[in-house]
C-alpha cells in the first residue's frame, strides 16, 4: 500500500459562510469530520493546516493533529507547501489535498489518488475525475472539466465545455453524444513533495487567471497530471447554507454510518 500523509487546508475565513471549518455537524466541527474520514483512508498522517487559533483548537480538542500557518497564502497548495517543511517530509513523500469542506469525502478516493500518483513516476500530480452524462451539467461553467491523453495524463481543465461535439451539438440535440469523453473534475490532489517546494517558484499563468483555476498553473510550467478516473461521484461538499443543510441532514438520518 503506499504511504502518504493527507493535508487539510481550513481558512476561517469564507464569502458565503463564515467560519466554514467550525460549523457544527451532528456535534463536531465539520472540519473534524474530514479529518476523521481522512484517517480511515489508511494515511500516515493527517494535518489540518489553518490560520485561525479556533479551528487549531478545535481540531486537537478531537485529538487530532492541527498546524498553524501563515495567513497570507495565495493558495491551498502554498499552505500544504508550509505544512511539508513544517514536517520535513521528503522530497519523494506523497500528500493528498483534502479540502476542509467535504465531510462526507470517501476514504477510498482520498487512498485511489495516493496510489495513481505512486503508479505514475512521471507525473507531479495526481487527481480524479468521473463521467458527466447530463448536457445541462456539463454546460455549467461551475463545473470543472477535464480531457486527459491515452496514458491518463491531463491536457486541458477548463469550466467551458469541453471536449465539444461539434456535429452532434450542432444538431440541437438535448442530450450527450453516446461516447463522448466528457468528465468533470472532482478537486482532489495528490503531490510529491519536491512538487510543493517548486510550486510556490511558479509564476501565475495566463490560463489560470482566466480560468480561475489554479491546477492549469502546474500545466502551463510543463508539469504531468494523472487523473484517475472513478465510477462514483463523490458527495458534494459544503459551499452553501442549502449544502450544510442537506449535510446535517445527512448525518442525523445516517448518524452511526458517518458521525
Amino acid at each position: 500500500m503506499t504511504a502518504f500523509h493527507v493535508v487539510i487546508p481550513a481558512r476561517y475565513a469564507s464569502t458565503r459562510l463564515p467560519g466554514k471549518p467550525l460549523l457544527d455537524i451532528a456535534g463536531k466541527p465539520m472540519v473534524v469530520h474530514v479529518a476523521v474520514r481522512a484517517l480511515a483512508s489508511g494515511a500516515a498522517s493527517v494535518v489540518v493546516a489553518t490560520d485561525h487559533e479556533g479551528v487549531a483548537l478545535a481540531v486537537r480538542a478531537h485529538g487530532l493533529e492541527a498546524i498553524m500557518t501563515r495567513a497570507d497564502h495565495p493558495s491551498g497548495t502554498d499552505r500544504i507547501a508550509e505544512v511539508a517543511a513544517a514536517k520535513g517530509w521528503t522530497p519523494t513523500e506523497i500528500v493528498v489535498n483534502v479540502q476542509g469542506d467535504e465531510p462526507l469525502i470517501e476514504p477510498a478516493l482520498i487512498r485511489e489518488v495516493a496510489d495513481n500518483l505512486a503508479g505514475h513516476p512521471d507525473a507531479a500530480i495526481a487527481t480524479a475525475c468521473h463521467a458527466i452524462a447530463d448536457k445541462a451539467e456539463m454546460l455549467n461553467p461551475n463545473v470543472v472539466k477535464v480531457v486527459a491523453d491515452c496514458h491518463g495524463h491531463a491536457l486541458y481543465f477548463s469550466r467551458a465545455p469541453i471536449p465539444w461535439a461539434r456535429d452532434a451539438f450542432a444538431a440541437a440535440g438535448g442530450t450527450l453524444p453516446g461516447g463522448l469523453p466528457v468528465n468533470r473534475h472532482i478537486g482532489i490532489y495528490a503531490y510529491r513533495v519536491d512538487f510543493l517546494k517548486a510550486y510556490a517558484g511558479l509564476k501565475p499563468a495566463p490560463i489560470e487567471q482566466f480560468e480561475a483555476l489554479e491546477q492549469l498553473r502546474a500545466l502551463w510550467h510543463g508539469y504531468k497530471i494523472s487523473v484517475l478516473v472513478t465510477s462514483h461521484a463523490p458527495a458534494a461538499g459544503v459551499d452553501t447554507a442549502d449544502d450544510l443543510r442537506r449535510v446535517r441532514q445527512l448525518f442525523s438520518s445516517c448518524r452511526p454510518l458517518l458521525a
